[in-house]
């Protein structure tokens, strides 16, 4: 691995990245990071090993250059690289709801532009990351985005127009089950259950009901059939949340924060 890649506003996802591209062979001279302190760039070069440069330098001496800064600031950092982004570079762009064209009308005609939708259990290697192409873009440049990104757990290709649901399902999703195992440690305990032991036993069902979904593949509802005997206590809970309305509930969230998507690409937030 001969090329160049830094990684700009290095926070906890960019953090992460970094060090499952370590763990995956890269080695630490060929990769850079930016922070906007200078004690989280001196942390990170210490913690490991990498050149801790300005935006500006990583523009010009990277071969790719990961833009992992919030949406909102994404404006202001391609005005700050704009002159120094040359149209051999490829940029991947992993702030939510900003579309490649955004960052392609900023930067040098032909620059190729990579959209990714990645998640927080990147911080365990665990990470759902979705990778569209922009205008520019070609499979050698996919190939590579894909080979950086499985270092914090799998990649999926879907066209450009998909990002705004993808970011509603994978890049939220796991705020929607943090949520649920939080409402489920609270039923545990108003039944009698000290607060660690409901805990640890919503979140071993959570490992096992999703190693399952993986590993089996088979469809939820025939999972969720064989845990359901007649009469008893789980098909007893199934009606009480279809009763509150919990798959529609689920529903209008995601399609909520896929509209929010949508109003962060139109300069709506």
């Amino acid at each position: 691995m001969t090329q160049k890649v830094a990684v700009l506003g290095t926070g906890k996802i960019g953090e992460a990245l970094l060090s499952g591209m370590i763990r995956g062979g890269w080695r630490p001279g060929d990769l850079m990071v930016t922070a906007r302190r200078s004690e989280r760039a001196g942390e990170l070069r210490a913690r490991y090993g990498v050149e801790a440069v300005s935006n500006v330098e990583a523009a010009k001496s990277a071969d790719t250059l990961i833009l992992t800064v919030k949406p909102q600031d994404m404006g202001s950092l391609l005005d700050e690289l704009a002159p120094h982004v040359p149209a051999d570079r490829l940029v991947i762009s992993g702030a939510a709801g900003i579309p490649t064209g955004f960052v392609e009308q900023r930067l040098t005609a032909g620059v190729p532009v990579i959209r990714v939708m990645t998640n927080t259990p990147a911080l365990v290697d665990q990470a759902m990351s979705v990778i569209s192409a922009g205008t520019h873009v070609r499979e050698e440049h996919l190939a590579h985005a894909e080979e950086i990104f499985d270092g914090v757990g799998k990649t999926q290709r879907v066209p450009e127009s998909q990002q705004d649901a993808a970011t509603a399902l994978s890049g939220s999703g796991p705020a929607y089950f943090y949520f649920l195992v939080e409402a489920m440690t609270d039923a545990g305990i108003l039944l009698g259950l000290p607060r660690d032991k409901a805990h640890d036993l919503i979140v071993q069902a959570a490992i096992g009901a999703a190693v399952m979904l993986r590993d089996s593949g088979e469809h939820p509802v025939k999972l969720r059939e064989a845990v359901t005997s007649p009469a008893g206590t789980t098909i007893n809970a199934i009606r009480e949340l279809e009763g509150h309305g919990v798959r529609a509930a689920l529903i209008a969230a995601i399609e909520a924060a896929r509209d929010r998507s949508r109003e962060l690409a139109s300069g709506n937030g």
